[in-house]
């Protein structure tokens, strides 16, 4: 099983930033990839950023320039830093992760509980 624990959320004035972690925990598997996605009341969620195994990232076209994913692997954690935010980003963030599990090819992805980003103007 894959555990995922999203922190880093807050209230921050536009044009500010934060930095927003999810710390992955797994017994028996592997993670392929770690992505970010955003939901706000009454809207879909919709995918932020992703970072693959081999370290490639993909950004929502609307954010790249802003927003950047990095991770960390010897803490298996990924990091979303968002910069020049703006209200329209106030959203709960989501972590996902593709995992596999070790030693075989069946793969399932994981949720977090999600960290809310609320940015004033």
């Amino acid at each position: 099983q894959v555990q995922l624990v999203e922190s880093g959320g807050g209230l921050v004035q536009a044009g500010g930033s934060l930095k927003l972690s999810c710390a992955a925990s797994a017994s028996g598997f592997s993670i392929d990839a770690m992505c970010w996605y955003r939901q706000a009341p009454g809207n879909q969620r919709e995918l932020v950023a992703v970072i693959s195994s081999g370290g490639s990232t993909t950004y929502a076209d609307s954010l790249k320039g802003r927003f950047t994913i990095s991770r960390d692997t010897a803490k298996n954690t990924v990091y979303l830093q968002m910069n020049s935010l703006k209200p329209e980003d106030t959203a709960v963030y989501y972590c996902n992760a593709a995992a596999r599990v070790r030693g075989t090819s069946f793969k399932t992805n994981y949720w977090g509980q999600g960290t809310q980003v609320t940015v004033s103007s």
